[in-house]
């Protein structure tokens, strides 16, 4: 039987639209999880694969404001990509994936961007590995502050129900200025951010949420859960950060310290972490941190043109930079990038690559030197990297607080 693919018409069909993503999770979907996502994913924006009057897969995309250094973009989050086992290798997520970026680029999203559950299934539909991941797992006995100085900070507890109007402005704020954030609707903040059901909650407990106060104005924030436990008395519980913002390096260094002063907690864990964070220099033993990095985001240009013109590109000589791209080939051309604007041309390339490598650039995560060495990119003209670089640098590294 032939397998149709088509966008969903009705907020109904959505239920049946994460069946698939959900079978690799070993259960089906709750009714409250369908709702939140209701909220925050229209129909029209879900492509499901029917095979008969059975959904076998499906593949959705959030619409966002993704920051990009110096700027922000219309670009797509991609979502509930999925398969039943029952009809791999029958191209059905390559029609799934194609159909959702040409519905991308009519939407004038020039960028889609996911978290990739398999490293190797996005590199084919044009998506690069353009940031990492850390994490850390840090007992609180060696977690010292580097130095004597710490900021005066006010904290308080606050219900979710009335957190967004306090935290929400700071996450705004962090967001603005970092690669790779997106800016929160207040729907998401409700479904998704501030959102507390029970089967979200694993072993730990409840969603936490503290507000710390510099100079009578709040500045940091931090969501967290407790993991209460004891042997024989002895702690053996951690506290898990969700996610921590604080506007400024004093709010940054307040929030964690905060964290890591909870009493009763043998430790403190966090992940999706940016690769920059100061933690690494706010604490007296860094390596009691257990850095630990790992694969993060993966950015496609599905509009190589308006993505690129929509990032700031740093005083530097211009480079001419020559994409492929068999999956979109409106992007396949050569692009003349420099700080003052990005356009094509006719010009002989300085370098050559595939759209993913473009994609791994764009956000700052990985630099036109580091992957000419890894052989993803030709250098066509001496020194071309080395002026890329120049132009696409960027003060922060692209960081994403949440998968989704």
């Amino acid at each position: 039987m032939t397998v149709d693919i088509r966008r969903c018409a009705h907020p109904d069909d959505l239920a049946a639209a994460v069946t698939p993503i959900w079978h690799y999770f070993g259960r089906r979907p709750l009714e409250e999880q369908v709702n939140a996502l209701r909220r925050v994913m229209p129909p029209e924006r879900v492509h499901t694969a029917w095979d008969g009057d059975r959904v076998v897969g499906a593949a959705g995309s959030f619409a966002f404001e993704l920051t990009v250094p110096g700027g922000r973009v219309a670009a797509a989050g991609i979502s509930i990509v999925a398969v039943l086992p029952t009809h791999r290798r029958r191209g059905v997520l390559t029609r799934m994936m194609r159909a959702q970026l040409s519905d991308c680029r009519e939407r004038a999203e020039a960028v889609a961007y996911l978290w990739a559950t398999e490293d190797t299934i996005y590199d084919r539909f044009g998506y690069g590995i353009a940031s990492l991941s850390a994490e850390i797992d840090l007992a609180r006995d060696r977690s010292k502050p580097y130095g004597t100085h710490a900021p005066r900070a006010h904290a308080r507890l606050l219900p979710l129900a009335g957190a967004q109007a306090l935290i929400a402005p700071l996450y705004a704020t962090v967001a603005q200025r970092t690669p790779g954030m997106f800016a929160r609707t207040p729907e998401w903040w409700q479904a998704r951010t501030l959102a507390d059901p029970q089967w979200r909650r694993g072993n730990a407990g409840e969603l936490q949420c503290v507000v710390l106060e510099l100079e009578d104005k709040p500045s940091a924030y931090a969501l967290y859960r407790i993991n209460s436990s004891f042997d024989r008395g002895v702690q053996t519980g951690a506290v898990h950060v969700v996610e921590a913002m604080g506007i400024n390096p004093a709010a940054m260094q307040a929030v964690w310290r905060f964290l890591f002063d909870i009493d009763w907690m043998a430790r403190v864990t966090a992940s999706l972490l940016p690769v920059d964070h100061p933690l690494l220099l706010l604490v007296a033993e860094p390596r009691r941190l257990r850095f630990a990095l790992r694969d993060g985001l993966f950015v496609r240009l599905v509009d190589v043109g308006a993505a690129l013109s929509a990032r700031h590109y740093q005083p530097a000589p211009s480079v001419v930079i020559e994409v492929a791209d068999d999956v979109c080939p409106w992007n396949a051309g050569r692009w003349r990038v420099g700080p003052g604007g990005v356009e094509g041309t006719s010009a002989a390339a300085e370098l050559r690559c595939p759209v993913t490598t473009l994609g791994s650039a764009y956000l700052g995560g990985f630099t036109w030197h580091q992957l000419a060495q890894a052989l993803r990119v030709e250098e066509l003209s001496p020194g071309a990297a080395a002026r890329a670089d120049a132009l696409f640098r960027s003060p922060c590294a692209p960081w994403c607080p949440e998968i989704f």
